[in-house]
């Protein structure tokens, strides 16, 4: 019964996340990074949540490839579930750098240094929430289930 009380506090979180992503009176993004005409044009073209998305399935979509499609005896130790989560922390602020600098170059916006800094932000959102994936799912792994800690 625990284990399903930490998968529906992980989509609760992650559900959570993405709504603060998506506010205009309150954004997660905005609290860790403004720039004044940076900000304004991912507020104005509806980035964020997107970004938000991205960073979600990307991090969740980590987690359930190292415990299921992995899933191996030989690839059970918190150093490879360390390399996947930096796997994950690389690769989804390149993906939303990509979708970022996509969108503004349509609207003929060139944001390139202020967008570097803010995938940083994203690059910690990504480890967060694969941390709190892998808390998540992990326990119906038949062989990870006891990365990175044991139960």
């Amino acid at each position: 019964m625990k284990h399903i009380g930490f998968l529906i506090t992980g989509i609760v979180v992650t559900v959570l996340f993405f709504i603060l992503s998506c506010g205009f009176d309150y954004n997660i993004y905005e609290w860790m990074y403004t720039s004044q005409g940076f900000s304004d044009s991912m507020m104005n073209l509806n980035v964020y949540p997107v970004i938000a998305a991205i960073t979600i399935i990307v991090a969740w979509g980590g987690a359930a490839i190292y415990y299921y499609a992995i899933n191996s005896v030989k690839f059970d130790r918190w150093y490879h579930w360390l390399a996947v989560m930096a796997a994950v922390a690389v690769l989804s602020p390149v993906i939303c750098y990509l979708y970022n600098d996509s969108v503004f170059s349509d609207s003929g916006l060139a944001y390139a240094g202020q967008a570097m800094r803010f995938e940083m932000v994203t690059v910690l959102f990504a480890a967060v929430l694969f941390i709190i994936a892998s808390y998540s799912i992990r326990w119906w792994s038949s062989n990870c289930r006891h990365t990175p800690i044991p139960q």
